[in-house]
């Protein structure tokens, strides 16, 4: 028996007791998980389709381990204007294999509640930020960076963590100059960040 599941945003053809690299998932290791987004299940000569997933069919699997991929270089060059700008990048991947795979009787996985906030801090709106369009910040919003003051003590590098961890989509964004735009924005200086921002392409230094 195989099935097409979807897991972290990515579709998989998976089989028991296979082993599959996925985006990285929240869950610690060694932790047992279910995908209920099943779209079709083959078993032997019997497929079934799901419209676009099967009712009560589900793949449960174990969190093997947490690693990062193999370092990807991304390379920007803009014709006649002399940018040029290399970075290195490791994608955020976990390791599970999978346990079982049911037809049909499972139950739909129970949303998952969102934490309460244990301050009453209102959350910036961080698309004010050079480069960090509204799929950006909703991505440091969900991973509990949401203020000016989160992304300025967050390092670019872990910025670039979290989007890649959002979505593929998001691998590309450059945030070098976040943290210092943030800094700008979280102590008030809008007319300081303005002139900065006049220098900067897409959040990268002209």
């Amino acid at each position: 028996m195989y099935a097409i599941v979807e897991i972290a945003g990515q579709q998989f053809k998976v089989e028991k007791d296979q082993k599959v690299f996925v985006n990285r998932l929240a869950s610690e290791e060694g932790d047992a998980v279910s995908f209920d987004n099943v779209l079709l299940i083959g078993d032997g000569d019997n497929v079934t389709l799901g419209a676009p997933a099967i009712d009560g069919a589900q793949v449960s699997a174990k969190i093997l381990k947490h690693l990062q991929g193999d370092k990807v270089i991304v390379f920007k060059k803009k014709r006649r204007k002399g940018y040029r700008v290399k970075n290195g990048h490791r994608q955020a991947l976990t390791e599970i294999v999978i346990e079982s795979i049911a037809a049909s009787g499972a139950k739909k996985a129970a949303p998952a509640k969102k934490a309460k906030k244990t301050t009453a801090t209102k959350a910036d709106d961080l698309k004010k930020i050079e480069g960090a369009g509204p799929k950006a910040a909703e991505a440091l919003v969900n991973a509990g960076i949401d203020t000016f003051a989160k992304v300025a003590n967050t390092p670019a590098e872990k910025l670039s963590e979290v989007l890649t961890a959002a979505s593929s989509r998001l691998a590309h964004i450059v945030t070098e100059t976040w943290p210092k735009q943030a800094q700008l924005a979280a102590d008030g200086k809008w007319d300081e960040l303005k002139v900065l921002q006049d220098k900067l392409d897409g959040g990268i230094e002209k």
